[in-house]
């Protein structure tokens, strides 16, 4: 693409500073003023009085909002939670026993020794195979469809609107991926738990899921998923919305330099702490859902009211809570980094950084 090329996107997606934005005055002389081409997408995001978002886009190697956008953000979605969540599979172990058996793990010193002594280093292992699947596959979804979600969105309301209730939008987008992203996950999620809570249940995937099915039916890899959204719908809200915010924040208040002069690197790293903050507060806000989900799935039969009962109310916000946010906060910080990565492999700019608030509309540029 050609540093002239425009794109009509909402303003606050993925512009970093509001000298990208430059008002053209009314062209009087052609040999004066030569019109710059817009390239304009069928849903543009287009004010009352004719004025729209012109957002350059220079270096681009996938043209954005195209199909192959989509696609790069769904395979960095894959890629980003796949691996993170796989490489925390054995501090998951221990929350997950923690949470079911507290009298038995009753922290995490407790659950790593009982742990090695009962299972070897081996126990730390258990579950990765429907870890991996399930988060590669939950994660395509909520990436991908949260930036068409989050387009579609601020088409619907105007760029104005957009930009005045930003955050309304990151939150809509999210939970609207979410509720997909989790029907992915949710038989994966099943069998992981039972593997990893009950060591003579399966070996792993392969064994695990046709247990499950042969003696609960289908039916019992989707019980758990009124709790899994309960979970993850709230985390999700709060993991893009937080982060988008924060990165915004980041460039606006810490660093002095415009996001489009900062290196990759720098870009990335602000990818990971903007990550990292939203991670912790994606923890406290979704642990009393995460308890549910690990005692309902390791519990054949039980309800709601059977999980407050044995673990109490005080237990469901806070049993396996320090881990969880130290594994949390690194898991979404570096979810953050990969996807971006991608993104940026792809040509494309990173997530966040923009400032709807200051940022000038520009009058469309006729030809």
């Amino acid at each position: 693409m050609s540093d002239s090329s425009r794109s009509l996107i909402p303003s606050f997606l993925y512009s970093s500073d509001h000298r990208l934005f430059q008002l053209h005055e009314p062209a009087t002389n052609m040999t004066q003023h030569k019109a710059q081409p817009l390239r304009s997408l069928k849903t543009s995001s287009v004010s009352s009085n004719g004025q729209s978002f012109a957002i350059p886009a220079p270096n681009e190697n996938v043209e954005l909002y195209s199909p192959a956008y989509f696609t790069a953000c769904t395979v960095g979605g894959m890629l980003s939670c796949g691996f993170t969540h796989t490489a925390v599979t054995p501090l998951d172990v221990l929350k997950c026993n923690m949470q079911i058996d507290p009298s038995k793990y009753k922290n995490i010193t407790s659950a790593f020794k009982t742990t090695i002594k009962e299972q070897g280093l081996k126990g730390f292992t258990r579950g990765w195979s429907p870890t991996l699947i399930g988060y590669s596959a939950q994660g395509a979804f909520k990436y991908g469809l949260y930036e068409y979600a989050k387009k579609y969105y601020s088409d619907i309301v105007g760029p104005e609107n957009a930009a005045k209730y930003k955050t309304l939008i990151y939150l809509a987008g999210s939970a609207s991926a979410e509720i997909v992203a989790d029907v992915a996950l949710c038989p994966m999620e099943a069998v992981k738990v039972r593997v990893q809570t009950q060591p003579g249940f399966a070996r792993g995937l392969s064994d695990g899921l046709p247990k499950i099915i042969r003696s609960e039916g289908v039916r019992g890899l989707f019980k758990g998923l009124v709790p899994l959204w309960g979970r993850q719908i709230p985390y999700t809200m709060m993991k893009f919305a937080t982060f988008e915010n924060t990165v915004e924040l980041i460039y606006k208040k810490v660093i002095p330099t415009p996001k489009e002069e900062c290196s990759e690197p720098v870009q990335l790293g602000v990818s990971f702490a903007g990550g990292y903050i939203a991670g912790i507060f994606c923890a406290v806000i979704s642990h009393p859902a995460d308890n549910l989900v690990s005692f309902l799935n390791n519990s054949k039969g039980a309800t709601v009211s059977d999980a407050v009962k044995r673990l109490g109310l005080l237990g469901m916000f806070t049993r396996g809570l320090p881990l969880r946010i130290f594994m949390i906060g690194t898991l979404t910080g570096a979810q953050w980094v990969i996807y971006d990565a991608v993104k940026v492999l792809a040509g494309l700019p990173t997530t966040g950084g923009a400032s709807p608030a200051t940022t000038a509309l520009a009058p469309a540029v006729s030809a």
